[in-house]
């Protein structure tokens, strides 16, 4: 699933046709993707209209175009962006496709977890703004985060950094490398973390957002080895600074791995 670095790494992309005009569109309508959505406005405005600016947030994406239009993009489990060849074709999963002068902009998604938005106003959607801090902002702070742990006090920690009201745009790779990172037990309950644990949760959480939104990209190749995304998934995978073979569990409904060592 695609997750706050892969997101801005796929935004980066599109970001290619900023400037330039919409002449064509292709959509496959009918599909899940576009639930909720005005898909004959979105062909009427979009098209000639200019992509001028876009954005992220957490996992979901919004890129404003000229005439006042807006369009949000959120990649799901499955979704992926690319340019292509202005001649491109699109493919059974390509459920839109803004075509301008010298290229195409794509959106994929096989499984439909993802979402395209539509919106004409003066003004950003009601549906942008959540209110929920990005990570690495300044109001992303200690006081929100033991805010967000206090109303979740029961809950295994791995599942409260799962959630995208408090940890915008993490996911299930980067939750585990935050609590690694931070020494903590995944299924340890959020409301027993010490002033110790929360300290290390909240520097954890920081560097990990921070670190990978600069090394960006598609994947995980990027990251240093030291990073144990390399591990977590790999048969006999080894915690990267003890070298302890990995644990494995379902925690939080997903599937998490950890040092047992590290992670008392």
């Amino acid at each position: 699933m695609p997750e706050l670095a892969e997101v801005e790494y796929f935004r980066r992309r599109w970001n290619t046709g900023i400037g330039h005009r919409v002449v064509r569109i292709a959509m496959h309508t009918r599909k899940r993707v576009f639930r909720g959505t005005d898909t004959r406005a979105l062909r009427r405005q979009l098209t000639g209209a200019r992509l001028l600016t876009s954005e992220a947030r957490g996992k979901r994406m919004l890129f404003r175009f000229s005439s006042a239009n807006w369009l949000g993009l959120h990649l799901g489990m499955s979704g992926r962006m690319q340019i292509a060849a202005a001649d491109f074709r699109a493919q059974k999963h390509d459920h839109l496709v803004l075509y301008q002068a010298e290229r195409a902009l794509v959106f994929t998604d096989a499984r439909q977890f993802g979402r395209v938005q539509f919106h004409h106003g003066a003004t950003a959607p009601g549906w942008w703004e959540n209110g929920v801090p990005e990570i690495v902002s300044e109001k992303f702070d200690r006081d929100f985060l033991d805010r967000f742990l206090n109303r979740h006090r029961k809950a295994p920690i791995k599942a409260v950094v799962l959630m995208q009201s408090g940890f915008s745009g993490i996911g299930n790779w980067m939750a585990d490398e935050i609590l690694w990172r931070a020494k903590i037990l995944p299924s340890k309950r959020a409301g027993r973390l010490n002033a110790q644990e929360r300290n290390q949760l909240f520097r954890a959480t920081k560097f990990v957002a921070r670190e990978s939104l600069r090394i960006i990209g598609p994947d995980d190749s990027k990251l240093p080895r030291s990073w144990l995304i390399h591990e977590r998934w790999r048969e006999g995978g080894k915690c990267p600074r003890d070298k302890t073979l990995l644990h494995r569990a379902t925690i939080g409904g997903r599937t998490t791995a950890w040092c047992a060592r590290c992670q008392r």
